[in-house]
């Protein structure tokens, strides 16, 4: 299949992909440090998706949809801050319905909890990194059309600390559009067991 990691750079599910004998790409505005340039699309996401691929997997953004995020949108507290974060919120809902309106009959969207689950709709499944053998907790929402659900492949007993302090204001996904929500963070990098579960799985 021809497979589009979007906003990835670091490649995780991508190699997956690839080692399973996929044409996968990924695809960021950032340089790919996974290394493997020849997999790695840089530049605009968006001027993509109407590529003919057979199934897209997207990591948009999370720096304005996250729930951890939340208290910064107080006007009173944070004035004209808060109303410009406001505004790249809705801008980042944009983004993130590209992906679900893409022409492809194989989607599947990543992201923290957050705003998404209300302004378009609950996630179809919410995966932790200790369902995929990695000892850490971190929710993360799958939004699927055309796929199954993701079967847990290597249960742990559930941990009690979170991954590189999720509570922290997130600093987001790679690869936004025109540059606004570029940042590298390992906070942001797919867990290998959950990228191996995905090109196992799904591919």
């Amino acid at each position: 299949m021809r497979i589009l990691i979007a906003c990835e750079e670091s490649q995780a599910v991508c190699k997956a992909f690839r080692k399973l004998g996929h044409e996968a790409y990924s695809c960021d505005i950032l340089d790919c440090s996974g290394g493997h340039p020849e997999w790695h699309i840089k530049g605009d996401v968006l001027e993509q998706l109407d590529k003919g691929w057979d199934m897209i997997i997207a990591h948009p953004p999370c720096t304005y949809l996250t729930v951890s995020g939340n208290a910064w949108f107080n006007v009173e507290k944070y004035g004209d801050k808060a109303i410009e974060r406001t505004k790249s919120r809705e801008e980042a809902i944009e983004f993130f319905m590209k992906f679900v309106n893409a022409k492809c009959d194989k989607i599947v969207i990543e992201n923290p909890i957050g705003v998404i689950s209300s302004r378009y709709r609950k996630p179809d499944q919410i995966i932790q990194p200790w369902q995929f053998g990695h000892p850490y907790t971190k929710s993360t929402c799958l939004w699927i059309k055309g796929l199954p659900l993701l079967s847990h492949t290597n249960v742990l007993e559930k941990p009690t600390t979170g991954w590189l302090n999720q509570s922290f204001t997130p600093s987001g996904r790679y690869g936004g559009f025109n540059g606004k929500f570029s940042g590298s963070s390992e906070r942001s990098k797919t867990f290998q067991g959950i990228a191996d579960a995905m090109a196992e799985q799904w591919g």
